[in-house]
């Protein structure tokens, strides 16, 4: 198969052809028909992720159809349209039972502790326990754009913020996984603050239906601001981007009894950053982390998507072939695109 592959961290990638996987006994090969560009794929080509084994092929977020079957799957056939969480899991450890499969504690993640889906196929075990079945009227595009960011913010904003209508929730960082929580919150009712340091992803976040925008650059005190906007503080804040400056803000925007969700990763120096623990205490305030979505829990956000309460085809930019990743893999710490970059294209 043709596949994109670094050789060695940090180095510009090349598309190879490489063996086709095989199906293992509990599993499946999916050809994949699009698959998402995240900025966790960088963090995986700058060697920020342990798991990963050189060489490697990326991708985390896809869609396809099943091409192989292993001799034990007995829910899943050649030809179904499916897509996966990023976590995927064992089914069977406590960690599982309790119903966290994106904590599992012998979970992996295609693209990081395998090869993924930048590549025209994969392969995925444990299929009964991490296979999505796919509505007809659902693009492959629009699946792979759930795999990661929009399944991620479904998840901190429904089931670790509890977000309900009438609540003010801030986001820090407006890419992907931000701007699918201001759709997510804004379909829940909530009123939403969007923050970022780039105007047109601002533009894109009010078009998404953030309800206020704020950019850093142009303020003395972005949780000032958040406080005043939202008379009082928000009730639940998230930082999407992931760093020490957007977790202090997050928290210190949060009003009484509010809820800081953390989704963005805080790497390397940053991981052991500082928050006003003061006001943790004062306020009674939560801190809670947000890593990805079960595979089960997929079927409330499907209903939203086909009823039409939420639209996550909108947040998808732009649609390249997988030549085209080689050189935009490496760039996307420059965040020069607006909404998901898709490839789509083998």
């Amino acid at each position: 198969m043709k596949a994109l592959v670094y050789e060695q961290f940090q180095s510009l990638p090349k598309i190879q052809k490489v063996t086709d996987p095989s199906p293992e006994d509990n599993g499946v090969v999916i050809r994949v028909k699009a698959t998402g560009l995240c900025r966790s794929d960088w963090h995986g080509w700058m060697g920020h992720d342990s798991d990963i084994v050189l060489p490697h092929v990326p991708g985390h977020e896809f869609a396809g159809k099943i091409v192989g079957v292993g001799k034990d799957v007995k829910k899943w056939k050649i030809g179904d349209r499916v897509t996966v969480p990023f976590v995927c899991a064992c089914g069977i450890c406590p960690t599982c039972a309790s119903g966290n499969q994106q904590i599992c504690d012998e979970q992996f993640q295609p693209g990081f502790t395998h090869w993924g889906s930048f590549a025209e196929y994969v392969r995925i075990d444990r299929a009964e326990t991490n296979l999505i079945s796919l509505p007809e009227s659902m693009s492959y595009e629009t699946a792979a754009s759930l795999g990661c960011r929009f399944a991620t913010s479904f998840r901190a904003i429904v089931d670790q913020g509890k977000v309900a209508g009438g609540q003010w929730v801030a986001v820090f960082g407006c890419g992907g996984v931000g701007l699918s929580a201001i759709m997510i919150a804004k379909a829940l009712g909530a009123q939403v603050i969007a923050i970022d340091i780039s105007e047109k992803q601002l533009d894109l976040a009010k078009i998404l239906g953030a309800d206020a925008i704020l950019n850093p650059k142009s303020i003395s005190s972005t949780s000032e601001a958040i406080y005043e906007l939202s008379k009082g503080g928000v009730h639940v804040s998230l930082d999407a981007l992931g760093n020490s400056k957007t977790a202090y803000d997050s928290v210190a925007s949060l009003r009484k009894r509010g809820k800081h969700i953390q989704v963005g990763l805080l790497l390397d120096q940053e991981k052991d950053t500082a928050l006003p623990m003061n006001l943790v205490i004062a306020k009674e305030l939560e801190i809670l982390g947000s890593h990805g979505m079960q595979a089960w829990r997929y079927t409330e956000m499907m209903d939203m998507i086909e009823n039409g309460k939420l639209n996550p085809h909108a947040l998808i930019g732009k649609t390249i072939s997988l030549e085209d990743a080689v050189t935009a893999l490496p760039e996307m710490n420059k965040f020069e695109n607006q909404g998901i970059t898709i490839i789509n294209q083998f």
